[in-house]
């Protein structure tokens, strides 16, 4: 099965060896997303709400680079570096997904890229 590459300048470029996301049949593989401005590639100060924003935000350009929206995600990997920002996150996630919610899980990690509190990767299905 041939594999097209996603890439977009509405998102922060990679800053390892991996793309934005992958397509492969009608699926969308999307690699983690940190908080970084696309604009700058410097890390997005505030809070945890601050953050996760941003991340959202670099998901919604991807997804739109890929043909697809956060409508079409079927599953979201959230990667927090304090369980206490569970409800910050969930409240952020709300304002950009709609219900049916895609399967999630969200676990603690000890640190992520650049020093983000929290990071988001995510399955997309296209019709």
């Amino acid at each position: 099965m041939a594999k097209d590459i996603i890439a977009t300048t509405d998102a922060p470029g990679a800053i390892g060896p991996y793309s934005q996301a992958v397509k492969a049949g009608n699926t969308v593989y999307f690699s983690g997303q940190i908080p970084l401005d696309p604009a700058t590639g410097a890390l997005v100060t505030g809070d945890i709400t601050a953050q996760t924003r941003r991340v959202f935000d670099n998901l919604t350009a991807v997804a739109k680079a890929a043909g697809g929206s956060l409508a079409d995600i079927v599953r979201v990997g959230i990667y927090v570096t304090d369980l206490g920002n569970f409800a910050a996150v969930n409240a952020v996630m709300a304002e950009y997904m709609a219900q049916p919610y895609p399967a999630r899980s969200t676990i603690e990690v000890s640190g992520l890229p650049k020093g983000a509190q929290v990071e988001v990767d995510a399955v997309m299905v296209l019709a």
